[in-house]
């Protein structure tokens, strides 16, 4: 059975993903799918409130940093074919190519001010 909401630790490390730059509905869909075995788009719209389109962009993004990883999930009759999402990568990989990233850009930022400092000491 899927909780009906994210609890407040999931809420915070949303926010937390999201000043590191992930995108909100980028964020909210990681840290849903990452605490279940495997899930589908319905329960993530479900629970972080998300639309279905927001959700299929999400995961094109999560699936494009190689995340998420999808499976067909047959099905009875006919209508939209059913997808199940699941991490891809242990959670603390995910959070240390994040880190990564941002060590990155802390280190172009430290590089522009130097620049600027040194620049500004010329004029």
């Amino acid at each position: 059975m899927v909780k009906n909401s994210l609890s407040k630790e999931q809420k915070e490390l949303i926010d937390r993903l999201m000043d590191a730059g992930i995108q909100k509905n980028t964020a909210k869909t990681l840290v849903f799918v990452a605490g279940r075995e495997e899930t589908k788009s319905r329960e993530i719209e479900n629970v972080t409130g998300l639309r279905q389109p927001e959700v299929s962009i999400a995961i094109q993004e999560l699936r494009e940093r190689d995340w998420v990883t999808k499976r067909d999930i047959k099905k009875e009759g006919k209508g939209r074919p059913v997808h199940g999402y699941r991490l891809n990568k242990d959670m603390n990989v995910v959070i240390n190519e994040i880190e990564e990233k941002e060590r990155e850009r802390i280190n172009e930022i430290e590089q522009n001010l130097k620049l600027v400092k040194k620049l500004a000491s010329s004029i």
